[in-house]
């Protein structure tokens, strides 16, 4: 049967102008949520790159305590350098960082040292199904760390002993940098030579 104009009726559901109306709905939803896909993961990233910086800041400050230290100030540093350890590092303190001081005491040295470099040589916050990351934190601090980050530092000091010709020293350690409760303290330390 035909309407005023002529024409016969339509039996389907959906017009021309509906159809396009849903798939135009249809896009603007994907790329609602695409866009905020990509928000997420830039955040992400910056937020890593901010932690990633500080987690190479803490290491050149932690290393710059100890190539700088002089007998004057070796208490001080000392003290500096223990309070910020953690785990092992810290339990075995004396042992690990002792010999330094004792250098530094029995030669009464002069030291002036700076950091050249620093670089993070491995991620260790790796979670279930996370591909290409190092393993966790060591068990020793898995309880009190919620993530490691090795770094290797290059550093150079030069050492004016009492009557003696100033000697250059070139540095390059690997510590373990663990953030514990949001605190980035030393957990480990390696002289590489």
């Amino acid at each position: 049967m035909a309407d005023e104009t002529g024409e016969e009726p339509r039996d389907g559901v959906f017009t021309g102008l509906g159809i396009g109306s849903a798939v135009l709905g249809a896009v603007a939803v994907i790329a609602a949520v695409l866009a905020t896909m990509i928000w997420i993961g830039h955040r992400s990233d910056v937020d890593e790159r901010s932690y990633r910086t500080s987690v190479l800041q803490a290491a050149a400050e932690w290393t710059s305590v100890l190539i700088n230290m002089n007998s004057g100030t070796v208490t001080q540093s000392m003290q500096k350098l223990h309070d910020g350890t953690v785990g092992q590092l810290n339990a075995n303190f004396e042992t690990a960082v002792e010999p330094f001081s004792q250098v530094v005491q029995k030669l009464q040295s002069q030291t002036a040292g700076q950091v050249e470099s620093v670089a993070i040589e491995s991620l260790h916050h790796a979670r279930e199904g996370d591909a290409g990351i190092s393993p966790a934190p060591p068990p020793e601090l898995a309880a009190v760390a919620s993530r490691t980050d090795t770094v290797i530092v290059v550093a150079t000091s030069i050492s004016q002993n009492a009557g003696a010709q100033p000697l250059t020293v070139h540095w390059t350690l690997r510590l373990g940098i663990s953030d514990v409760d949001g605190e980035l303290l030393v957990s480990s330390l390696e002289t590489i030579r």
